[in-house]
């Protein structure tokens, strides 16, 4: 009897052998932004069965199961049914939101999400917050350990909020007895991204406060869906930091920016921030001018130690940076239109500073007449 065809061989032994089945994830805050990134990244993957996409619109990604709802919506626990893990991305830090609304729809949101992922019978919950959780002060080590505590206040934009989420992530474990929480932790994030720390860059000179010693350390966004990718395949958990390797100097990045620096002292600095951001004029408060000025840079040990690397250095993202800024002009933290612009550029970082301080003495002769 003569043997099967090669080929038909081959194919009863790919028949017979047991499929691969890797983990179902549902993705929020998947239409837009790291969400969307994330979605297309684990659409494809061979080591993802499926991908359950949730937002409040719908996004590009065809291949992923969409579901149309906001994440604080108690809804969301019967869409999450049959998942296996959950990576909440649905996060606002715009800088021009309203702060309290802003707070409300954070913790809300991650509340919400983790009591439905318990009740859907899931067993891991992937948080993404910020390494500025550990705080930006001068004693810090470079570079910190994830283990690090967090030592960050609610003074900078959104940094409160992510403070609770960490506190969420801890809670949850406790209170819904089986599910895992990962929490992952990016240095400064860069690509399609608007903060006040990649708003630094779009101005017509860095402003570094006397005293103070800058260190720099990015994360592309295409380094973070790697590291989420890698919590979502339970290859890593725990808390976890990502950013490139290393960090840059103040003046390494003033060299490789091309941008002038302007120094002030901390008092000026400090104050004219906390006058500017109280009257409304710019929409980042001082405590973000402290990411500016003190070390926060993390090692990223557990997922080195687990085969992740970076494929970004920091001089990538950097030059990266400049080029998705390039043509914007922000002077403390607010974007100027083209006239200001133009004026900015041509005078400097100090006659916009000055303005800005003409503005709040104006602002306070108002006050006193009325």
């Amino acid at each position: 009897m003569s043997s099967p065809d090669p080929q038909v061989r081959a194919a009863r032994n790919e028949s017979t052998r047991p499929a691969v089945r890797g983990p179902v994830v549902a993705v929020t805050g998947a239409a837009s932004g790291v969400g969307a990134l994330l979605t297309e990244r684990l659409a494809a993957s061979d080591e993802v069965r499926q991908v359950i996409a949730i937002d409040e619109r719908r996004g590009d990604c065809a291949a992923a199961q969409w579901h149309i709802l906001d994440v604080r919506d108690p809804a969301i626990a019967e869409k999450l049914r049959g998942a296996d893990v959950v990576v909440h991305l649905a996060l606002d830090l715009d800088l021009e939101t309203d702060a309290a609304a802003r707070t409300a729809y954070n913790v809300r949101g991650t509340q919400t999400v983790l009591t439905a992922a318990a009740a859907a019978g899931i067993h891991r919950v992937v948080l993404c917050t910020s390494a500025m959780v550990y705080g930006a002060l001068p004693d810090n080590e470079l570079p910190l350990s994830e283990d690090a505590e967090l030592r960050a206040t609610a003074e900078a934009t959104g940094v409160g909020d992510l403070l609770e989420i960490e506190r969420l992530a801890r809670r949850a474990p406790r209170a819904h007895p089986g599910l895992n929480v990962t929490v992952v932790r990016p240095a400064v994030l860069v690509g399609g991204t608007d903060t006040a720390l990649t708003r630094y860059f779009e101005s017509p000179r860095l402003l570094v406060v006397a005293g103070s010693r800058p260190a720099w350390q990015f994360c592309h966004v295409e380094d973070l869906c790697g590291a989420l990718e890698y919590a979502v395949l339970e290859k890593v958990d725990g808390e976890l930091a990502v950013g490139c390797e290393g960090w840059l100097e103040q003046e390494e990045v003033e060299e490789l920016s091309g941008i002038r620096r302007m120094e002030l002292p901390s008092a000026v600095a400090l104050g004219a921030a906390a006058r500017l951001h109280r009257i409304g004029l710019t929409p980042s408060p001082a405590g973000d001018l402290a990411y500016t000025m003190y070390p926060w840079v993390i090692s990223g040990s557990r997922l080195h130690d687990a085969g992740w690397r970076p494929r970004w250095t920091n001089e990538e993202v950097l030059a990266e940076l400049l080029e998705e800024v390039s043509g914007r002009h922000t002077v403390a933290g607010r974007r100027l239109g083209r006239k200001d612009a133009t004026a900015a550029g041509a005078a400097g970082a100090t006659v916009a500073l000055l303005g800005a301080a003409a503005v709040v003495r104006r602002a306070r002769k108002a006050r006193r007449r009325i």
